[in-house]
């Protein structure tokens, strides 16, 4: 039984303390807020209760008093809960009001400090909220209500960041500036700081509330005033990212979509996850006997991560290991090779192009008579590799080893993500492809530039009509990923 108020970082996931992950991966139960990043509760077991109890500046879904109360009866069920809270939880986090809550309860409570919302959008933003040059003081302070603030004092510090200020804004300028300082001071707003809609407006304190409005700012948004504002243009890094302010659909099964999405935000892409295909185990029987005859294979061919993965599940239930494998072993790619030098085994073939054909290429120096074949694999898959390898007088046993689904809830996630009218979509499989047009139709697709990962899947594209922007070179994630940056780059020089 134990609380954990976790700050969750001003927005970007990747900012949560080391702690705060180890928190999140122990918990029964998790209270977040609208500030949280809501990827941070993959981190959670999958049987982990999650409850929204969001708080924006009209529209309370939960009373802090209720917040309070269903913590502590968690608790006192024996529950592990993380109150996870954007920024840090004592940084205009009601986390003193929580905690005081927690004590009054005689319920144990440790607290996981945040980075807060100022400190990401410095590093963001490239301005620092010091520098000897400018200031050596900075002022935190609260724009909710301006009445109780003294504003006489506050008018004097170096560098004012402003919290929950963005409404008031016009009211706060005209104060400061009454109360002496220049209108000329530098001042700027950032919106969602540290994520790739992050949202920034630059000025003056005189200027600022016009632009605002006139670009329709709206909150969340923190406010910073003074001369290191001016930093911003020599030291912005993250808003020149080539692929900043891009929105990319990511259409893989939701484990595997962090390994695509994690290198396009690396490069400034905000990610929409939309798993239109779930990876299941296969039928069971078939893979047994196969592994239960393993030492008889002369070849273990795998033609993708999940088959090794699912190969390696199977084995485990079973009541043989690796010693059992004498075959040689080939990987249709390098994502494929790495998950079998995982195991501490060596790949000993891997054609040069990373598609069913350059595969059996690859074995075309290999004496296959009379040679046993085991290809674990999708239940529904091309049959150019066996139907090749046998003609050459292999044995080959086709084992399903996984199939594929789609997921009950892709067509609402798809409907989600074409909300936010996404710049690029993208597909690793022809099977991800016919999914997503079955959940959502082809016409949703207009206006989105499309990203292949290789020629089987841009056949696929265009036998449905659509348009490939992107080919993956080579046809692996990295190539994906590298394809759209390089398009992202091509379509800003051109602007230029």
């Amino acid at each position: 039984m134990k609380v954990y108020l976790v700050g969750a970082g001003p927005g970007d996931p990747g900012l949560i303390t080391v702690k705060g992950r180890k928190a999140l991966e122990h918990a029964d139960c998790i209270f977040y807020d609208h500030l949280a990043s809501v990827r941070l509760l993959d981190l959670a077991p999958a049987q982990a209760e999650r409850i929204y109890v969001g708080k924006k500046r009209s529209a309370h879904e939960v009373s802090q008093e209720e917040i309070e109360a269903m913590m502590i009866e968690r608790a006192r069920q024996g529950q592990t809960v993380v109150r996870l809270k954007g920024g840090d939880p004592f940084i205009f986090g009601r986390g003193g009001e929580e905690i005081e809550a927690l004590a009054a309860a005689g319920i144990p409570f440790e607290i996981v400090p945040g980075v807060t919302t100022p400190l990401g959008l410095a590093a963001y933003t490239g301005v620092p909220l010091t520098h000897r040059e400018h200031t050596s003081a900075v002022t935190f302070v609260s724009g909710h209500n301006v009445e109780a603030i003294d504003w006489s004092r506050i008018g004097a510090a170096e560098t004012i960041v402003l919290f929950m200020g963005l409404v008031n804004f016009p009211a706060i300028a005209r104060e400061l500036i009454r109360q002496g300082r220049s209108p000329q001071t530098p001042a700027m707003a950032v919106r969602w700081a540290t994520r790739p809609d992050q949202q920034t407006i630059a000025g003056t304190l005189e200027t600022l509330p016009g632009k605002m409005e006139q670009a329709g700012m709206k909150p969340p948004a923190t406010i910073v005033i003074g001369e290191v504002v001016t930093l911003r243009d020599r030291f912005n890094w993250f808003e020149k990212l080539p692929l900043f302010g891009q929105k990319i659909i990511v259409t893989r099964d939701r484990r595997l979509s962090p390994l695509l999405a994690e290198p396009l935000e690396a490069l400034g892409a905000e990610t929409l996850f939309v798993p239109v295909i779930e990876i299941v185990a296969g039928e069971a029987s078939s893979l047994e006997r196969a592994i239960a005859q393993l030492d008889s294979y002369d070849w273990l061919i795998f033609t993708s991560v999940n088959g090794v993965r699912h190969f390696v599940e199977a084995l485990d239930r079973s009541n043989r290991d690796l010693r059992a494998l004498r075959a040689k072993l080939c990987a249709i790619g390098p994502a494929t090779r790495a998950a079998i030098e995982a195991l501490h085994l060596r790949v000993d073939v891997m054609p040069e192009e990373y598609v069913a054909e350059s595969l059996v290429a690859a074995l075309t120096g290999e004496d296959l008579t009379g040679k046993r074949v085991l290809l674990p694999r999708a239940a529904v898959a091309r049959d150019l590799v066996p139907i090749t390898l046998r003609e050459r007088g292999a044995v080959v046993d086709v084992v399903e080893a996984y199939r594929t689904l789609i997921p009950a809830d892709a067509a609402a996630a798809a409907k989600a993500a074409l909300a936010r009218k996404p710049d690029w979509i993208t597909f690793t499989s022809s099977s991800t492809l016919k999914n997503f047009v079955e959940v959502a139709g082809r016409e949703a697709l207009e206006g989105i530039r499309v990203a292949s990962i290789g020629p089987v899947t841009s056949a696929t594209a265009r036998q449905l009509g659509l348009t490939v922007d992107v080919e993956a070179q080579p046809h692996t994630i990295e190539g994906l990923v590298q394809g759209i940056a390089k398009a992202g780059s091509d379509e800003t020089q051109g602007l230029h």
